[in-house]
């Protein structure tokens, strides 16, 4: 048995089910203001979740080259010196994305951008359909075709 001392425990959660809970040696998070990676002994922290890829590197996964990857829809995420919880609303391998649906939601939230005129709310609605889009998208590998 593999020694775990100097490993995060990480745990990914959605409101349907756990993803996974496993150890690891590094997590990359895409926080609200921008990427962040976290490693055991990181000081506490409570933050936001924003659209984007998990990256969770030195666990075992089953394409056996060590990290797992789930493209998640917002949460937030609680990290203690020793473990990492990731409250994400949805949480998807690359190759579970829908490409078209992404796409149509793309659309949706730059028609609704459009559409946004001077209400603030409706605006911020829009960045966030349109930013969840675009991280499925890249997350999926796919090109938008312009």
């Amino acid at each position: 048995m593999a020694d775990q001392t100097n490993q995060l425990r990480v745990r990914l959660v959605t409101p349907e089910r756990t993803l996974f809970e496993q150890p690891a040696d590094a997590v990359e998070l895409p926080a609200k203001n921008g990427y962040m990676e976290v490693l055991y002994g990181h000081a506490p922290l409570l933050a936001e979740l924003g659209a984007g890829d998990v990256t969770v590197h030195g666990s075992a996964s089953e394409s056996g080259n060590g990290e797992l990857r789930y493209n998640v829809s917002w949460g937030f995420v609680e990290v203690l010196p020793d473990r990492v919880t990731i409250l994400a609303n949805d949480a998807l391998k690359p190759e579970e994305i829908d490409v078209q649906r992404a796409e149509r939601q793309l659309d949706r939230g730059l028609e609704l951008w459009k559409q946004a005129g001077d209400s603030e709310e409706a605006y911020d609605e829009s960045l966030r359909v349109i930013a969840e889009a675009e991280a499925k998208l890249a997350s999926a590998g796919a090109e938008r075709k312009h």
